[in-house]
C-alpha cells in the first residue's frame, strides 16, 4: 500500500511540472521590456501618453479656443410619440478637434500618420444635445482616431431621444420639424467654439445612409450656427440642426379615410329609397351604428395630444353629425307621408311655397303631379247629393205619382212603402258621407305625400351640396399639405 501511494504521488508531481514551467515562461516574457521593441504603435502610444493630461483642454495658449467641427447623418426615424412629444432617431455623429499635445513626426515612427487611442485616455469636448430627454441604446465606441497633426476624430452612432414640438393638426399629411441643438454644456465660446464639418448644402440633402422604408420620409436637414448668452456675460456657441420629416399617408388613407368615404356614399345612396317606406329609417340607423363602431376601432390609431386635435378627428365628427342630420331628415319625411288622417289639409302658404315655387326654382321633375288635387270625385258626390235630395223632396211634395214620374223620369214606389224608401235613402246618405270622408282623407294624404316628396328632394340636394363642399375643402387642404 505504501509503495502504491508513493508511486501515485510521484506521478502527480510529474504532471504538474509542465504547467509551472509554462507559467514561469509567460511571466518572464511579460516582464521582458524588449517584447514591444519593434512595435511602432506601442512606441507611438507611449510617446503620446507620456505626461499627457486628459483633464486639461489641449491648447498651449489658454487664450486660444478649441474649434470643434461636428456633423451628423440621419440613419433612421425610429418612433414619433405624439402624446409625449418625443422623437427617437438613430444618427451617425461625427466630431473632430485639434489636440496640440497629440502631435508627432511621422518620419520618427515608421511614417505612421494616424493611430487609434482609447477615448478614456484623451480629452473629449462636452458637446451634447440640449433636447435630450432620455438615454438611448447606443453602442459604445471605445476608440478615437488621432492624426499626426493632432486632429482627433470621434465617430460614433447615437440613438437620440429628444423632445420635439409635434403639430398633428394635418395628420396623416403632417410634416414635422424637430431641432437638435449641439452645444458645450459648460465651456463658453472663448474655450470651445463649434463649426460645421461640411457645407450646409451637403448636410441639407444628404440621405445617403437614411433607411427610407419606414413610415416617415426625411425631407432635409437644415443647419444654423448661433451664439447665445444666459446672463449677459458668458456666451456659448451652438449648432442647430432642423430635421424635417414627412409622414407617408397611404396606410392611414386606406384604413381611415376610405371606409369613412364609403359609408358617406352609402348614406347618400340611401336617399333613393322611397320616403314613404320604413326601410330608409332602418338603413340610416344601421349606417349610423356602423360608423360609431368604425370610430371606436380607429380611435387608437389617431394621435392624441393635450393641446390639439387633428383635422381628421374633426372630419370624423362632422361625418357623424351629417349622418345624424340625414337620419333626422328621413324621420321628418316619413312622419309627413304617414298618419295623414290625423293631420289637416296642407296650409295654403305651404302649398304655394313648396308645391309651386320650390318645384320651379329647383327644377324638380314631374311637376304636373304636384298640381292641385283633382275634384272630380267631389263634384260627382255633390251631383249625387243634389239628385237624391231633389228626388226626396219631389217624393214628398208630388201628389200625383204619374206627374212626378214624368217630371223626374224616375219610377217611385207607392206611398205605403215610404218607410222603406226613407231607410234606403238614409243608408245611401251614410255611404255617401263615408265615401266623401274617405276621399277627403285620400286628398289630405296625397297633399302631404306631395309635400314630403318635394321636401325630400330639396333636403337631399342641400345635404349633397354640404357633403361635396366639405369633402372638396378637406381634400384640397390635404393635397396642399402633402405637396407643400
Amino acid at each position: 500500500m505504501m509503495l502504491s501511494s508513493g508511486v501515485g504521488g510521484g506521478s502527480n508531481v510529474t504532471e504538474e511540472e509542465p504547467f509551472w514551467e509554462s507559467m514561469t515562461v509567460a511571466f518572464r516574457l511579460g516582464n521582458n521590456p524588449n517584447r514591444f521593441a519593434n512595435s511602432t504603435l506601442v512606441r507611438l502610444s507611449d510617446y503620446l501618453m507620456t505626461g499627457y493630461k486628459k483633464g486639461v483642454r489641449p491648447v498651449r495658449n489658454w487664450r486660444n479656443s478649441t474649434l470643434v467641427s461636428i456633423d451628423f447623418m440621419v440613419y433612421a426615424i425610429l418612433s414619433v410619440d405624439e402624446k409625449n412629444q418625443v422623437l427617437t432617431t438613430y444618427i451617425w455623429y461625427r466630431q473632430q478637434w485639434k489636440d496640440e499635445f497629440l502631435v508627432w513626426n511621422p518620419e520618427d515612427f515608421d511614417n505612421l500618420k494616424q493611430i487609434s487611442i482609447p477615448t478614456t485616455n484623451v480629452w473629449v469636448p462636452d458637446i451634447l444635445i440640449n433636447e435630450f430627454v432620455d438615454v438611448g441604446k447606443s453602442p459604445d465606441i471605445p476608440y478615437v482616431y488621432v492624426r499626426s497633426d493632432g486632429l482627433v476624430r470621434n465617430y460614433k452612432p447615437i440613438q437620440v431621444v429628444t423632445a420635439c414640438s409635434l403639430d398633428i393638426y394635418n395628420f396623416p399629411f403632417d410634416v414635422q420639424n424637430c431641432t437638435l441643438t449641439f452645444t458645450s454644456w459648460l465651456h463658453t465660446i472663448s474655450d470651445i467654439n463649434i463649426s460645421l464639418m461640411r457645407t450646409p448644402e451637403e448636410v441639407m440633402f444628404d440621405k445617403s445612409v437614411f433607411m427610407n422604408q419606414g413610415e416617415w420620409e426625411l425631407l432635409h436637414v437644415l443647419s444654423k450656427y448661433s451664439v447665445f448668452s444666459i446672463d449677459g456675460n458668458d456666451h456659448y456657441a451652438e449648432m442647430k440642426f432642423y430635421v424635417v420629416i414627412r409622414r407617408r399617408p397611404l396606410f392611414y388613407a386606406v384604413s381611415l379615410l376610405l371606409p369613412s368615404v364609403f359609408l358617406m356614399v352609402m348614406d347618400i345612396v340611401g336617399f333613393y329609397l322611397p320616403p314613404d317606406s320604413g326601410e330608409r329609417v332602418s338603413f340610416k340607423i344601421t349606417l349610423l351604428l356602423g360608423y360609431s363602431v368604425f370610430l371606436i376601432i380607429v380611435s387608437d390609431t389617431l394621435p392624441a395630444t393635450a393641446i390639439g386635435t387633428p383635422l381628421i378627428g374633426v372630419y370624423f365628427v362632422v361625418c357623424m353629425a351629417l349622418l345624424v342630420i340625414s337620419l333626422m331628415e328621413t324621420i321628418l319625411i316619413v312622419r309627413l307621408v304617414h298618419k295623414q288622417d290625423l293631420q289637416p289639409h296642407v296650409p295654403e302658404w305651404l302649398r304655394h311655397l313648396i308645391l309651386e315655387r320650390a318645384t320651379v326654382l329647383f327644377c324638380i321633375r314631374n311637376k304636373h303631379k304636384f298640381g292641385p288635387i283633382n275634384s272630380s270625385r267631389r263634384d260627382v258626390s255633390q251631383y249625387m247629393e243634389n239628385n237624391v235630395t231633389a228626388a226626396k223632396l219631389n217624393h214628398v211634395t208630388c201628389e200625383n205619382s204619374k206627374d212626378c214620374e214624368k217630371s223626374l223620369g224616375v219610377t217611385f214606389p207607392l206611398k205605403e212603402n215610404a218607410p222603406v224608401v226613407e231607410s234606403i235613402l238614409q243608408e245611401i246618405s251614410s255611404i255617401r258621407q263615408y265615401l266623401e270622408k274617405r276621399d277627403e282623407y285620400r286628398d289630405i294624404a296625397k297633399e302631404w305625400l306631395q309635400v314630403g316628396y318635394v321636401l325630400d328632394v330639396l333636403l337631399f340636394r342641400f345635404y349633397l351640396v354640404a357633403v361635396l363642399a366639405y369633402s372638396i375643402t378637406l381634400g384640397s387642404l390635404w393635397s396642399v399639405w402633402q405637396y407643400a
